[in-house]
């Protein structure tokens, strides 16, 4: 098999292997040595920042269209009357659980501590020519009252958020595209269309921008490990496989206990015999970690294997694959609280729950696409402090978890569509 051929997330565990292993064999023979602390900054370091900079470029006109057609989706959804009204709430409820049992999750295992403060201080060090990361980590520290940062979230002028979108700008943005989408979704058809259209190709645009930065992966994240294991050693490793399996578990509590009970009480059908019926999808899901890619399949099963009117299955399914990202909004909750505890950053409890918004914000505005998820956690974790370069961390982990929440938001989707037809039957 060539290069070209071989998968690409076989390509980026590759290149996660390689620079683990480099970087574990370098702190061994020069740890602590001038000489490696130079390579470091001057080489694994600009490595992983051509890849992370491709993917920043993408981060604000991603987001705005991204969040603004997914809006604009519920709230036509929301037109069509008693259908679209009960999809939104079982949507944002389902995700609100998803988020918030991930919450829970990080806090009780803290898979995040553990890290020698010595070696954290050697890698907020690493990263410091690539960005005001202390900076970061102070201004997290001090931690405004409640009600001034839910007013600041509310934009004065959404062109300056842009601007500063990075130095905390990107949040309020994500406000304003949550209103503007709403808005479009209330105007008349043939006023939002071009809007639309245009964020539409903006938004394929900006994915097939993050496919570029997906080829330049491999090298992107051998760098980034290559700096982590050689400043922090072999811990950082231990701290990944304690993230890696809490991700998965979690991720599978929600499939077969919170799904399972929606099922069995609102949908009144066996959970084994509707995973069974819809074993298929959720195999094409896993494989092809694109809930827009599974559609089609997704579709025939609903009408087919679950006998959800065609109506209700199409209505419900076509705006799930863009707007109801179960999976994602939890894996994004943990992946941004995990980079906290590994950072040091201290999240208080309002804070958290901040996250919790905004992790069910990004999970509408996420592209059902290997990789959509990745501009909008940078985000998150750009708001509570902790450098988006730090996303490098997890990144040789991420397809095999992309392809697992991928099986997570179509279930859901498969799921509210069977909440949704049982509702209408009944009237």
């Amino acid at each position: 098999m060539t290069l070209k051929k071989t998968p690409q997330h076989v390509r980026i565990f590759a290149g996660l292997a390689a620079g683990a292993g480099l970087g574990l064999a370098a702190r061994a023979l020069w740890g602590g040595s001038p000489g490696l602390a130079w390579a470091v900054a001057n080489v694994a370091q600009p490595m992983g920042q051509v890849f992370l900079r491709v993917v920043f470029m993408a981060v604000v006109p991603l987001v705005v269209a991204a969040l603004v057609l997914g809006v604009t989706e519920i709230g036509e959804a929301g037109k069509v009357g008693r259908i679209g009204l009960r999809t939104l709430i079982l949507t944002l409820v389902l995700s609100s659980i998803a988020v918030l049992i991930g919450v829970f999750a990080v806090n009780w295992v803290r898979p995040g501590v553990g890290l020698p403060e010595e070696s954290r201080q050697r890698l907020i060090a690493s990263f410091q020519g690539q960005g005001s990361v202390q900076a970061s980590l102070d201004n997290a520290a001090k931690a405004k009252p409640a009600v001034q940062s839910l007013l600041e979230l509310i934009p004065k002028n959404p062109i300056a958020e842009a601007v500063n979108a990075f130095e905390g700008g990107l949040i309020p943005l994500m406000v304003f595209s949550l209103v503007l989408g709403l808005a479009l979704s209330l105007i008349p058809e043939e006023k939002s269309r071009p809007l639309k259209e245009l964020l539409g190709s903006v938004l394929a645009a900006m994915l097939k921008v993050i496919d570029f930065a997906m080829w330049l992966a491999p090298f992107g994240v051998g760098g980034l490990i290559f700096s982590v294991t050689a400043m922090a050693g072999l811990e950082v490793l231990g701290l990944l496989a304690k993230y890696f399996f809490l991700v998965i578990g979690a991720l599978a509590f929600h499939l077969l206990v919170v799904y399972s009970a929606a099922v069995w009480f609102l949908a009144r059908r066996s959970p084994l015999r509707f995973f069974r019926d819809i074993s298929g999808v959720l195999v094409t899901a896993f494989a092809t970690s694109s809930s827009s890619a599974t559609l089609p399949v997704t579709l025939k099963a609903s009408e087919e294997n679950l006998k959800i009117p065609r109506p209700i299955g199409n209505f419900v399914l076509t705006i799930g694959a863009t707007a109801n990202q179960n999976g994602t909004a939890l894996y994004e909750g943990i992946t941004v609280l995990f980079l906290a505890q590994f950072f040091g950053v201290p999240l208080t409890l309002s804070q958290q729950a901040l996250v919790v918004v905004w992790s069910v914000m990004a999970g509408v505005g996420t592209a059902g696409v290997p990789g959509g998820s990745l501009p909008l956690i940078v985000i998150v974790l750009q708001s509570i402090g902790v450098p988006g370069e730090a996303i490098g961390i997890i990144l040789g982990v991420d397809r095999i978890l992309d392809m697992s929440r991928t099986v997570l938001n179509v279930a859901g989707d498969l799921t509210i569509a069977a909440c949704v037809a049982e509702w209408e039957k009944k009237g």
